[in-house]
């Protein structure tokens, strides 16, 4: 009877949960386990939320048949940002610490998102209203004015340059927007297949996004770094379990170079000042502390720096997208203009 009432109350969940619903389950959680929940009891509590049961119900089932938290959250197709920051609780199990960290990156994201979508919104608009403008510019007016003008050879002739730079600045643009729009599908279709290796070298030609690798790497590693070196475990334990997990393939093969470099009795701070999405400052870190505890301090400070500095430059970022367009735009706006209207100056100066 029990059961019956379960099924008729809620279904198990089959599809992603919606970013905003993940997000407030992640809150959800974090406010529980810091007023001292158990998890158990604090997925039990988020359960009298409707929304939130399937989700809820599901992580529980998981954790009591012996899944991980990050696997539990991984089966019910949560983000994969947030079960690959949390995958390191298995090792440092701070739970609480974690989620908070992983809610703050979470929420980044998806202000990001939200702010890009926001921004190219009214652009992608005029977009497609100067395309159709365009394209009546090109299929009525131009030919109005080579009638119009016909008996002067001058004139005629710079309706017809006209015409053919229109044509070739369309052309132009629908090409190269088909370059990129197949490249980045061949790119998403074959990136997995890519060593790791090959997959670095290629991030470190694309000179905006590389700052940006760099940047999430950097912050990544000294976080992971930071709580577990809390745990007691040595450098090169934990560069062992970085280099285990599978879900951050750079951070994997970092750690696995790191290493090596540590069991050939070298120190890290020299591979780490040469690796290319890795900032040199990190370097700068362990070359400055020997002590364990120092460097935890120093390394969790680093991360917290970094948050703030990848969300403070991708807000930047944002913000310069429409001047950008909007330049661009009414660079174009004034070519046709002056491209309508030199002809009839050719023609008052013939009169």
């Amino acid at each position: 009877m029990d059961l019956s009432e379960k099924k008729r109350f809620w279904r198990p969940v089959t599809s992603a949960p919606k970013k905003e619903l993940q997000l407030r389950f992640l809150r959800r959680l974090s406010r529980l386990l810091n007023n001292g929940y158990p998890i158990i009891e604090a997925l039990d509590i988020i359960q009298w939320d409707s929304q939130l049961k399937p989700m809820a119900s599901s992580v529980k089932s998981s954790l009591k048949s012996g899944r991980h938290f990050d696997e539990a959250l991984e089966h019910i197709r949560f983000n994969q940002t947030v079960t690959a920051y949390l995958y390191f609780v298995r090792n440092n199990g701070d739970l609480q610490s974690s989620v908070e960290k992983c809610i703050t990156m979470f929420e980044q994201r998806l202000l990001y998102t939200k702010k890009f979508q926001e921004t190219v919104r009214y652009p992608a608009i005029l977009l497609v209203v100067f395309a159709v403008l365009l394209y009546f510019v090109k299929q009525s007016i131009l030919p109005s004015f080579i009638d119009l003008f016909q008996n002067s050879a001058e004139t005629a002739s710079t309706v017809m340059l006209t015409m053919g730079l229109i044509d070739f600045a369309v052309q132009f643009i629908m090409i190269l927007g088909l370059i990129f729009g197949i490249g980045f599908l061949i790119w998403r279709l074959n990136e997995k297949k890519l060593s790791i290796d090959k997959r670095i070298r290629f991030y470190s030609m694309l000179p905006v996004y590389r700052k940006y690798k760099k940047m999430e790497t950097s912050f990544l590693f000294a976080a992971h770094l930071s709580s577990l070196l809390t745990t007691g475990l040595s450098i090169k334990e934990i560069l062992m379990n970085m280099s285990n997990q599978k879900k951050q393939p750079i951070l994997a093969y970092y750690a696995s170079l790191l290493t090596a470099e540590l069991s050939k009795g070298i120190y890290v701070t020299h591979l780490l000042a040469t690796l290319p999405l890795m900032d040199q400052q990190i370097s700068h870190i362990f070359q400055k502390n020997a002590d364990t505890e120092a460097l935890e301090k120093d390394l969790s400070i680093y991360a917290e720096i970094q948050t703030e500095e990848i969300h403070r430059k991708i807000m930047k970022a944002i913000h310069y997208i429409q001047p950008v367009f909007f330049s661009v735009l009414a660079a174009l706006i004034i070519f046709i203009y002056v491209a309508l209207m030199w002809p009839m100056f050719q023609l008052i100066e013939t009169i």
